[in-house]
């Protein structure tokens, strides 16, 4: 396997390390995110683009595969950090939580640092994903108990 390919998987495995941790940090609590970050021993970093708000169009398809409308507009936060070190992290966030979106763009910089990766993943996504993961399964549960089973009888009748 040649140099150009190891450099490929890394960046491919990279890649897929941040949209796993984006998935996680877009559907968390600004409130939990903040709480998994107090354990981590943060660098230095800088503001690239305060954090602020705008709006987005949202847009849609028919059934999933029609011809695409504009469906609406979203309040939409985001902002950009630059670690000491040079890694750079994007964060956007639904609503109007400029907090939220700060702290998703220094968590995307921190996965990309090779010496703070692991600490992020197992002290703010791992724990991020596991409550995510219990809401979904608790939703479900309460959505199937409310589950209602019908059938159809055949009449014997012509």
């Amino acid at each position: 396997m040649s140099v150009q390919d190891h450099m490929q998987r890394d960046e491919t495995r990279d890649i897929a390390r941040r949209k796993a941790a984006m998935a996680v940090l877009a559907h968390a609590a600004a409130a939990e995110i903040r709480a998994c970050l107090e354990g981590v021993a943060l660098p230095a970093y800088e503001k690239l683009r305060e954090a602020e708000s705008g709006l987005v169009m949202v847009r849609g398809r028919v059934g999933g595969d029609g011809a695409p409308f504009n469906l609406g507009e979203a309040t939409v936060s985001r902002a950009a950090v630059r670690l000491a070190t040079g890694e750079v992290g994007f964060g956007y966030a639904l609503g109007r939580d400029s907090e939220k979106a700060l702290m998703i763009a220094l968590c995307d910089a921190l996965v990309q640092s090779s010496e703070l990766a692991e600490v992020v993943e197992d002290r703010v996504i791992a724990p991020l994903r596991a409550a995510l993961t219990a809401d979904r399964q608790q939703q479900a549960a309460r959505t199937a108990a409310t589950k209602v089973d019908f059938y159809t009888m055949v009449r014997g009748e012509g």
